[in-house]
């Protein structure tokens, strides 16, 4: 296992991430008057990201497998007050994700007029293959700034998982002040709250 502290995340949309031609940003109500008014439906593969619609990219079985065995994992530890939702969105100042998992406070019915916002949420985790610079890069900065605790990696190029603590929350250079990297062999500390639950082996996250 391998620790390191992020100091210096560079700016929150690199130029790798916006079009050279100018863009028209959205706020999250335009957002989501778009969805009411049908203008986006279920069946557009995009999520809001600091303002911009990012098309998600498509899933392959290992992506699914993984997926599937972290809900699996995760559900195992969790207590009553806490359950696992996945690819559903969460609410940030300029963005709506759409993480593959989330651990969420209280009963699903606390969510049916309003999407989780950060105070509501525990861990995010996203899987990532095709996905990893942006869940390492934008994503981890919109999560930071907006304060949620911890943020895993499941990376299925690596075969690690990396875990993100200490959100700076909103800053000049949002990021989260120390990574620490898990390997076959090794496990995960799965924290809610202050409260560590468990250890997951990295062998049950990874197919």
């Amino acid at each position: 296992m391998s620790t390191s502290v992020l100091s210096s995340p560079a700016s929150l949309v690199s130029a790798a991430v916006l079009p050279p031609d100018t863009v028209w940003r959205l706020s999250v109500q335009q957002y989501h008057e778009m969805i009411r008014t049908g203008i986006l439906t279920d069946d557009d593969p995009v999520e809001l990201l600091d303002g911009l619609l990012v098309t998600k990219m498509p899933k392959n079985p290992a992506h699914s497998t993984a997926t599937r065995m972290a809900r699996g994992v995760l559900e195992q530890r969790l207590p009553p007050q806490w359950f696992v939702d996945s690819q559903e969105p969460i609410t940030l100042e300029a963005s709506e994700p759409e993480p593959d998992l989330i651990v969420l406070r209280g009963g699903r019915e606390r969510y049916t007029a309003r999407h989780p916002g950060p105070a509501d949420v525990a861990l995010v985790v996203e899987v990532a293959d095709a996905t990893l610079k942006r869940d390492r890069d934008l994503k981890q900065r919109l999560y930071a700034q907006a304060g949620i605790p911890v943020y895993w990696i499941v990376n299925l190029v690596e075969n690690t998982v990396e875990q993100y603590t200490l959100p700076s929350g909103v800053a000049d250079s949002p990021g989260y002040r120390e990574r620490r990297i898990f390997r076959r062999g090794e496990s995960v500390p799965l924290a809610v709250g202050d409260e560590v639950l468990d250890e997951v082996p990295v062998s049950a996250l990874i197919p």
